[in-house]
């Protein structure tokens, strides 16, 4: 049952008070006690009508609730709206209703996939520093694929016609350093933009310690669940 607001309780106050108010006048000023009677009857029982079709009412609170409802639809619905462009700006995963899990994780380096053995053309690790070449933000590598894996329309849109063949080079997962003020949380990049450096950097970000358990100085290490997906990294 929706909740009483303050609003609502008010006028209950004000309907009820009405009551004895409107007695006490009548006792003051009326001149027949019968009318004064039947003018209390009548402001008891319009005052009852009034209260029964607000809120003893079975329409007036399926009223209610359908407002709610469709106040919660609208709340939804921005929510979704606002999940779907933060995901197509920062290059992040998309789930969609009716996928299996291991699809809605297959992308942008997301996937558990165990990557052994490491091919020979992955030039970068999981936990290196590195700088992108055009942007100038630095990050960390938290995962990698061998070729870009992400849904066809954000591939579309990152890379126009002269960069197609970008798709099939490696592909790395960055926590972008919260020190540079980027405002991405993350990045899902080729490897031709990505320069390593080390001992120079230290990565500021709020999920670091769900991937790292700490720097050796020319990397991150990994933590255990991270280490048996990149066990050669």
């Amino acid at each position: 049952m929706p909740h009483m607001g303050a609003a609502a309780a008010l006028q209950v106050c004000v309907l009820l008070s009405a009551i004895p108010a409107q007695y006490f006048i009548s006792q003051r000023y009326g001149t027949d006690p019968a009318q004064r009677l039947q003018i209390t009857e009548r402001l008891i029982i319009a005052s009852w009508s009034s209260f029964t079709n607000t809120y003893l009412s079975l329409d007036a609170w399926a009223d209610r609730l359908k407002l709610w409802l469709s106040q919660t639809r609208t709340c939804l619905n921005v929510g979704l709206l606002i999940l779907h462009f933060r995901n197509w700006c920062y290059g992040e995963k998309e789930t969609k209703i009716g996928d299996n899990e291991a699809e809605t994780h297959s992308y942008f380096a997301e996937s558990s996939h165990v990557r052994s053995p490491k091919p020979d053309h992955i030039l970068f690790s999981v936990g290196q520093v590195m700088v992108h070449k055009r942007l100038g933000y630095s990050g960390v590598i938290i995962g990698w694929d061998g070729r870009a894996k992400a849904p066809e329309e954000w591939l579309q849109h990152k890379y126009p016609p002269e960069k197609q063949h970008l798709k099939d080079t490696p592909h790395y997962r960055i926590l972008i350093n919260k020190a540079n003020g980027f405002g991405k949380s993350t990045a899902y990049v080729p490897e031709e933009e990505i320069t390593i450096i080390v001992g120079l950097e230290v990565v500021h970000h709020p999920d670091m310690e769900a991937y790292f358990s700490g720097y050796d100085g020319s990397k991150y290490i990994m933590q255990p669940w991270l280490g048996k997906i990149y066990p050669h990294d």
